[in-house]
C-alpha cells in the first residue's frame, strides 16, 4: 500500500470519528505525535493525515496548538457535505437523514426548473433534450439497465434545461449534489425506486408538453407536483431499505410503487 493510500485511508477514518461526534467540535484533535502512535506510522506521515483533513474542511490549524474539530455539519460546504454523506454509510440514521437532505435540495432545483422551463417552452427548442431522452429509453430498454448510467443522463438532461434557463449557480449545485449520489452506490439505487421505464415515461410526457403549442393547465401542473413529491417520498423510503433502516410500512409501500409500475 503507497503512501498516499496510507494517508487517506487515515484521513479519512478520522473524517468519520469527526462526522460520527466522537470528536467534539471545538475540541483539539489527536496531536501529530498520538496520530503516529495509533496508526503506527511516522510522524511525518501523521502530519500529511493531519493536513489532509484540514484540506477536507474537517479540522482548523493552529499554530502551536495543533489541530480542532470544525463544526462540519453547522459551517461546511457542499465539499464537506459530500464526504461526510460518504462517510456516514455505517451510521444507517444518520446516512438516512443526510440522504433526505439531499433529495429535498435536488428536488428544489429540479422541480424549479421543469417549471420554468415548461413556462418558456414556447421560447426554448426542446431538440437538445430529445437525444437524451432517446439515451435515457435506450438503456432503460436493456436487459439489465445501468442505473448510474440513466441517473448521469437524467442529471444531464436538468443540467441542460438550467442552462437554457440560465440558472447558473443552481446549476453548479446541481452538479455537486451529482457527485454526492454517484459516490454511494445505495443513493443511485434508491433513485429507481421505480421502475427505469416509469423514468422515460416522465421525460416523454414533459416532452410532449414542451413540444405542444398549448401549455398545461394548472390541475395537470398541480398534479405533476404532487406525483414529483410522491416520488421522492419513495426515494427516500427506498434508500432507508437498502441501508437497513426501513420501517415496516416503508418497505411495503415502496415494493408496492415498484410492483405497479413493473
Amino acid at each position: 500500500m503507497g503512501a498516499q493510500t496510507v494517508v487517506a485511508d487515515v484521513a479519512d477514518e478520522l473524517a468519520r470519528r469527526v462526522a460520527a461526534g466522537e470528536y467534539v467540535p471545538g475540541d483539539l484533535m489527536p496531536s501529530v505525535r498520538q496520530v503516529a502512535e495509533e496508526f503506527e506510522m511516522n510522524r511525518a506521515t501523521a502530519q500529511l493525515v493531519l493536513g489532509r483533513l484540514e484540506s477536507y474542511g474537517f479540522v482548523d490549524a493552529h499554530r502551536g496548538r495543533g489541530f480542532t474539530v470544525r463544526d462540519v455539519r453547522r459551517a461546511g460546504g457542499v465539499d464537506v457535505y459530500r464526504r461526510l454523506f460518504r462517510l456516514s454509510m455505517p451510521d444507517p440514521e444518520l446516512a438516512a437523514e443526510m440522504f433526505g437532505n439531499v433529495v429535498a435540495a435536488e428536488r428544489a432545483i429540479v422541480l424549479e426548473a421543469l417549471l420554468d422551463y415548461t413556462d418558456a417552452a414556447r421560447d426554448a427548442d426542446p431538440t437538445p433534450l430529445v437525444a437524451l431522452v432517446d439515451e435515457l429509453e435506450s438503456e432503460a430498454r436493456g436487459v439489465e439497465p445501468d442505473h448510474a448510467r440513466m441517473l448521469e443522463l437524467e442529471v444531464e438532461l436538468v443540467r441542460t434545461v438550467l442552462t437554457e434557463l440560465g440558472h447558473t449557480m443552481q446549476r453548479a449545485v446541481l452538479n455537486s449534489v451529482g457527485e454526492l449520489l454517484f459516490e454511494v452506490p445505495e443513493a443511485v439505487e434508491a433513485y429507481f425506486s421505480v421502475s427505469a421505464d416509469l423514468h422515460v415515461l416522465v421525460w416523454r410526457a414533459l416532452l410532449a408538453v414542451w413540444e405542444s403549442e398549448s401549455g398545461p393547465t394548472d390541475a395537470q401542473m398541480s398534479l405533476f407536483e404532487d406525483l414529483f413529491a410522491m416520488y421522492h417520498e419513495k426515494v427516500r423510503a427506498r434508500f432507508a431499505e437498502l441501508v437497513g433502516l426501513a420501517s415496516d410500512s416503508a418497505i411495503a409501500d415502496s415494493r408496492e410503487m415498484r410492483s405497479a409500475t413493473a
